[in-house]
């Protein structure tokens, strides 16, 4: 997910005030981090250093000017207090993505029907890791669907579009309340899936009847957690990637090779490395470490990979459900960063425990 370091220090300040200035039924916030529901990648596509939200997708833009900047600088509050956990009968059709229209904010702009909303893009049933917001935290579980094969994806949504494919309670946290700290969970993404679809996410507190939603656009592609539609010709691809493999490895071993992907951004782009196994046997887990040499860094933690050595000398791991690799089986990981494309790849290592 593409993210700014200088603009989300401005936000968690922002973020600060708004919790102490908001209602008192707000207790508890929290959206879908990844995927990136609509009020989260908005509320990135749109902070600006000077605190503004000024969008680039169409989409969010089109949202703000119908109901402002208010509902973004609170993207962790699509919320009801008194959801009690009720679904179909309490919000209505085409209005799942705001929660209905009873939460403290207007978020009624984000159930627009659109093509152009910031879109992540996953494989069917691969194995990912969702994160949500816990802004602050509370017990309880999280109730994920995705819409069904041949639904209407230019019509309103309804609870009839959406199947469940998992639910997980009182996951375990990056870190403590504020910020964007997130609780996170591994779950399989359903197979079969192709093209367009959204995946909603239900966050029922025990300790209490508020309730939070988040409606995530993604499309089946065979990606690997990459989002376009953010930030200035986020959905134009940029120049043709630089690509560079390791030297080859030992029996055993494994190589990995670095591209980089939407590199319209001035001062940032996006990566992804493809970690392949070339030995004869299984793998279970991977490192892979390069170097950055003109500045380079990270914005924000990547997808799919652990980063445990920061640049300019990276070091990143395998997550804890891509490290076993079958003979020629490969797996991907993707980062946001800082700086300008390298115009000399950096050379990669890749080794196997």
């Amino acid at each position: 997910m593409k993210f700014f370091k200088s603009a989300a220090i401005t936000a968690v300040l922002v973020l600060i005030t708004s919790v102490l200035m908001a209602p008192t039924q707000a207790q508890a916030h929290g959206v879908s981090m990844f995927p990136g529901s609509r009020t989260f990648l908005c509320w990135q596509d749109g902070l600006r250093d000077n605190g503004q939200i000024l969008p680039y997708n169409p989409a969010c833009a089109a949202a703000v000017n119908q109901s402002g900047a208010t509902p973004l600088y609170n993207w962790f509050a699509v919320l009801r207090s008194d959801g009690a956990g009720r679904t179909t009968g309490f919000i209505p059709d085409g209005q799942i993505c705001s929660g209905g229209t009873g939460g403290p904010y207007d978020f009624s702009a984000y159930n627009a029907v659109r093509s152009d909303w910031p879109l992540t893009h996953l494989t069917s049933g691969a194995n990912i890791q969702m994160r949500h917001s816990n802004w602050a935290e509370h017990p309880g579980s999280f109730n994920y669907y995705v819409t069904k094969n041949g639904w209407n994806p230019n019509g309103p949504l309804k609870w009839s579009d959406l199947e469940p494919f998992g639910s997980v309670t009182n996951p375990p946290k990056s870190g403590g309340a504020g910020g964007l700290n997130y609780y996170y969970w591994n779950a399989q993404l359903p197979s079969g899936k192709s093209g367009r679809h959204i995946i909603f996410t239900h966050w029922i507190r025990s300790d209490s009847n508020e309730n939070f939603y988040s409606c995530s656009d993604v499309t089946f592609d065979g990606g690997n957690g990459e989002v376009t539609g953010v930030g200035p010709g986020g959905s134009t691809p940029g120049p043709s990637p630089t690509i560079t493999p390791t030297d080859p490895p030992p029996p055993g071993g494994c190589t990995a090779t670095w591209k980089a992907t939407n590199t319209g951004w001035a001062g940032h782009f996006q990566g992804e490395v493809t970690v392949k196994n070339t030995s004869t046997s299984s793998i279970n887990g991977w490192t892979v470490k390069w170097t950055y040499n003109n500045g380079e860094g990270f914005d924000g933690s990547p997808w799919n990979g652990v980063l445990t050595t920061q640049a300019p000398n990276v070091t990143v791991k395998n997550a804890s459900y891509n490290g076993q690799l079958a003979p020629n089986a490969s797996t991907a990981f993707g980062f946001n960063a800082t700086g300008s494309v390298p115009a000399t790849a950096p050379t990669l290592t890749c080794t196997s425990p």
